[in-house]
């Protein structure tokens, strides 16, 4: 080991000073920007004024912001509950032994392969759209004209047609760590469990789900980390820069990072650089708790 441990530095010192430029030092950065006036992002250090906390209170005073934060936690909950159950759904019966699994997989997982962008487009104007949507021709076919009549992209419906369309993208990609977890849970188990006369409810009580709590917890985490990255949907639906049913924290962000609209007109790095802290700290937290709250140590495969 002595022996190779020139070698061994000599090759780990790329990749950590890589490590230090890419990733640290913007962290770093961030952090402390968020305590600062910063009137561009292009300001030199000396032209920043220190603020310490007041970003952040300001922030959290503003009720702009605070309607983003409401806005981002319904994404997270709502989203999470529906995502993750209709994942879940569709990885246990995946996985359960049914023909053409790879085609299903395939195909419940295409949503992710389209560009965000391209997405939303297709649901704003080809399923959302007033005059030939899809829910407007469909409930039109049904005769019931109450639900055709609906705008679903005025102020009132907005909300929930963008979770709906962001939840529709998200699944596939959920389902598939679902069903990575499922594959490992050893098949001699439910072998066993069918011959002591166990159904399939009872199988994945017993089972599936208790053996499934690690990659619960990775899924909590990964759908917290893209929610809190949620953007491009938010500015696909709005038909004004700042739209109370669709603004996000990374929509105000961006709004106070380079200027945009009436609703702000003042730009602030240093608050921008707040928001990134308070949504990385957000990340942690629900990590954080999801590893005390969900035990996993004393489950073997």
């Amino acid at each position: 080991m002595k022996k190779n441990k020139p070698m061994i530095i000599l090759f780990l010192t790329p990749a950590v000073l890589f490590f230090l430029v890419v990733f640290l030092y913007p962290i770093l950065r961030t952090i402390l920007m968020s305590f600062f006036h910063i009137t561009s992002i292009t300001d030199g250090i000396g032209e920043w004024t220190f603020r310490g906390l007041s970003n952040y209170i300001n922030l959290f005073q503003t009720s702009l912001f605070r309607q983003s934060c409401w806005n981002l936690f319904r994404i997270w909950l709502y989203g999470g509950i529906i995502v993750l159950s209709l994942s879940l759904l569709f990885g246990v019966i995946l996985t359960s032994g049914i023909r053409f699994k790879k085609v299903f997989r395939a195909i419940i997982y295409l949503p992710n392969i389209v560009s965000a962008v391209a997405l939303a487009t297709m649901w704003l104007q080809y399923v959302y759209s007033p005059k030939f949507g899809l829910l407007k021709s469909f409930f039109t076919a049904l005769h019931l004209d109450s639900l055709a009549k609906i705008q679903w992209l005025d102020n009132d419906h907005k909300f929930y047609a963008l979770l709906f369309a962001y939840c529709f993208g998200m699944v596939g990609y959920h389902m598939l760590i679902w069903c990575s977890g499922i594959e490992r849970i050893s098949p001699e188990y439910y072998e066993a469990a069918t011959i002591d006369g166990a159904g399939k409810f009872a199988q994945f009580r017993f089972i599936t789900r208790p053996l499934l709590k690690g990659v619960f917890k990775t899924n909590v985490t990964m759908w917290t980390v893209t929610s809190m990255a949620f953007f491009v949907w938010s500015q696909l639906f709005s038909t004004v820069t700042a739209d109370t049913q669709t603004i996000v924290p990374t929509s105000y962000l961006y709004i106070k990072m380079f200027g945009a609209g009436n609703t702000v007109t003042d730009r602030d790095a240093g608050v921008s650089a707040a928001i990134g802290v308070i949504l990385a700290l957000v990340v942690v937290l629900v990590f954080t708790a999801c590893n005390k709250l969900i035990k996993d140590d004393d489950l073997e495969f």
